[in-house]
């Protein structure tokens, strides 16, 4: 019985994606370690050459319902007078990769000095994207039998075309000072017909972020390489919206050199979502970090949350022409 209702709930899952093709954007836990997917005008913020890799693997207990490898590089270019980026992302849906989404995407953030202290990072972003469908792979309520299991039988037609291509932009800004930070982005500007059945428009996504840091030891000296100094608390916020839903995210890190653990909460308007526990570990020019989400919402009992995993590494500093200030944020 258990197994029937894991089928019957990835079943719905397949059927609401290929009917409206308006499921929400893949949602990463560790925001900060996925810098260029939040917002790409984080591209060049650290300055050094940056590598980013991310897992995530997302109710795990609904036979692989959704399976996402991300991949990223950025850095700043001094004769640009700001940062270069490229991201590489491909989210599965279902066992087998049913539904698969695959995008490769060029950003540049224009940096400029607003205050004594303040930057500015003002980017745009480019990308092709591919959608497929493996027809094959999915089953429909209507072939399930709760007797007999799967029919084979369907009344759902398959669409004329099982690959879609389609250009996707974004732009974003952030500003930031000594301990602090603040950011917009949107996604899918000309919002791109994604459907297999005909014109299906992908919402567009807003993103908003906002955090400091807060030095909590009188001692000021730095731990290492990277650090802030020890130990430093990052209270944060990050709202998203897209397709008429609303994500508050609220969180706060512990950065304590080598070290770093942090606790996160989003809900929706009506409906809270998800605890999330992190914690990593960073040390010179390499970080690693894991998170795992605990679903509080009524899918709680089928889904088994969600891991995460992170990868970072900063690269030795090509030489520039003038002192530029890398953004101090969190991590992960």
């Amino acid at each position: 019985m258990k197994n029937v209702r894991k089928i019957f709930a990835v079943a719905a899952l397949l059927c609401l994606s290929l009917s409206t093709m308006k499921a929400q954007d893949v949602v990463f836990s560790q925001f900060y370690a996925n810098p260029l997917y939040l917002n790409p005008a984080f591209a060049g913020s650290k300055v050094c050459p940056r590598v980013s890799l991310n897992f995530r693997n997302q109710w795990p207990a609904l036979v692989s319902a959704f399976t996402t490898v991300s991949a990223s590089y950025d850095q700043y270019v001094d004769a640009l007078h700001g940062g270069v980026g490229g991201f590489i992302l491909t989210d599965r849906q279902g066992d087998h990769g049913a539904l698969s989404t695959s995008m490769a995407s060029v950003m540049y953030a224009f940096r400029f000095q607003a205050g004594k202290e303040v930057f500015v990072n003002a980017a745009l972003q480019a990308g092709v994207v591919n959608t497929s469908l493996n027809w094959d792979e999915l089953r429909f309520p209507d072939m399930i039998d709760r007797i007999y299991g799967f029919t084979g039988i369907s009344s759902a037609q398959m669409p004329q075309h099982t690959n879609v291509w389609y250009l996707d932009f974004a732009a974003g800004a952030l500003v930031y000072g000594p301990a602090w930070y603040a950011g917009v982005s949107a996604a899918h500007l000309t919002q791109p017909s994604n459907g297999f059945y005909g014109v299906t428009k992908l919402p567009m996504k807003l993103t908003a972020n906002v955090g400091a840091l807060i030095n909590i030891s009188e001692e000021k000296r730095r731990t290492s390489s990277l650090g802030l100094g020890t130990p430093v608390i990052s209270p944060n916020l990050v709202y998203q919206y897209q397709g008429g839903f609303h994500y508050f995210n609220y969180g706060v890190y512990l950065d304590w050199m080598p070290f770093m653990v942090g606790v996160w909460f989003r809900n929706g308007i009506e409906n809270a979502d998800a605890f999330i526990f992190m914690v990593g570990v960073q040390q010179d020019y390499f970080k690693v970090g894991y998170s795992y989400d605990v679903t509080v919402s009524h899918l709680a009992n089928n889904t088994s949350g969600a891991h995460e995993l992170s990868v970072g590494i900063l690269l030795p500093c090509p030489e520039q022409k003038h002192k530029v200030k890398a953004i101090r944020c969190p991590s992960f």
